[in-house]
């Protein structure tokens, strides 16, 4: 059966961040506290209570003007490299500071000590923008600090990636150089209760991107890793998907994401997302091996990246859902359009996982 969903609400842009928390079933006005924690979790930093983190790309600036946010989407090889360097700054004004890279242009930052989360974006979120230096977000004297901090290493990271040999390689080659790191999402440790204890299940998540292990993590989900998954579009679907069924066999839950139909459609790339998705789809079939007869399958995403503008969209997200007990409809085609005349309708991205359970056999009546 299929439907749409609305992963917060109708007509609202949302992040992954949020979006995920959503039809993970927590409310991400409840529960968000800025995507930094979750990068960093994710990265496999152990975060501590007070610790600050942030979400930050190596981006090419042009004096104070971002030209490009993702560097030309530099690779994993050398953006590690450059980060590596980065890193070597281990404190400043009397703050620990532990800087970590990700996959390809990203990076999470994190502040001990101190400090607040009450600090703004430096990232402007959107190319020809001029960078935004750290602010406080309120009055106190700790934030006004860590937001003096923030812009002090941010001006040593300059330095050190103007510099460095890969830049000064890549600007010889007429490639977009990575000369700032672009911290957003400033934010202290989650705590959210796990889905065991809310829905009495052991699940874990697959996936490269640092983000989704963060927020599942979060949750209480195992991190399963599976060889070659990178979170590009150069991620080994066959590994994800066998994992995902191997991991079935002794877990309730696996929550496996893929990360490549979203970088194209960020790249105004249209054509690479339908063949992305057409492999997505044979790699499904290929390693398609349901642990038994009551097997619950659904395929959703967390918010629309629209191929057009290249941004997040408030417009509604298809889900299909497949199995055991499922009222099949008429559908014959899944896609935004058609999706929206399934038997599930309209929901809200907090209504999925209680659709999800209640086809499982995981709820409990509600009232005598």
């Amino acid at each position: 059966m299929t439907g749409i969903i609305d992963p917060v609400s109708p007509g609202l842009p949302v992040g992954s961040d949020t979006g995920h928390l959503a039809i993970l079933g927590y409310d991400p006005y409840k529960y968000y506290p800025g995507r930094g924690p979750f990068e960093a979790l994710g990265a496999g930093i152990m975060l501590r209570p007070g610790d600050v983190a942030f979400r930050c790309n190596l981006a090419t600036l042009s004096g104070e003007t971002v030209i490009d946010r993702r560097a030309g989407r530099i690779g994993s090889e050398e953006a590690g490299k450059l980060v590596e360097s980065l890193a070597e700054v281990a404190e400043i004004d009397g703050v620990e500071v532990i800087l970590r890279h990700t996959v390809e242009h990203r990076c999470v930052l994190v502040l001990r000590g101190e400090v607040s989360d009450k600090v703004s974006d430096v990232d402007p979120h959107r190319e020809g923008g001029r960078v935004e230096w750290p602010r406080p977000l309120d009055d106190s004297g700790v934030s006004r600090r860590t937001a003096e901090t923030l812009r002090n290493l941010l001006l040593r990271y300059r330095e050190i990636l103007e510099k460095h040999p890969i830049n000064l390689k890549r600007k010889a080659e007429g490639k977009p150089v990575a000369n700032m790191a672009l911290p957003r999402g400033a934010g202290k440790m989650p705590s959210l209760p796990s889905l065991t204890e809310r829905y009495g299940v052991k699940a874990a998540v697959i996936a490269g991107g640092a983000l989704y292990k963060g927020v599942c993590g979060s949750a209480g989900m195992e991190v399963v890793e599976a060889e070659g998954a990178t979170g590009t579009l150069n991620t080994n679907l066959d590994s994800k998907f066998s994992k995902a069924f191997q991991t079935l066999k002794r877990l309730d839950m696996v929550f496996l994401h893929i990360k490549g139909t979203d970088t194209a459609a960020h790249d105004k790339d249209p054509v690479t997302k339908a063949s992305f998705l057409e492999k997505i789809d044979s790699s499904f079939a290929r390693h398609f091996e349901p642990p038994g007869d009551e097997f619950i399958v659904c395929v959703t995403g967390d918010h629309t990246t629209s191929s057009l503008t290249g941004e997040h969209r408030g417009d509604p997200v298809p889900v299909l859902i497949y199995g055991h007990g499922v009222r099949r409809d008429g559908v014959q085609r899944f896609n935004e359009v058609d999706a929206a005349g399934g038997a599930i309708g309209r929901i809200r991205g907090l209504d999925l996982m209680n659709i999800l359970m209640d086809l499982a056999n995981r709820t409990e009546k509600f009232g005598e």
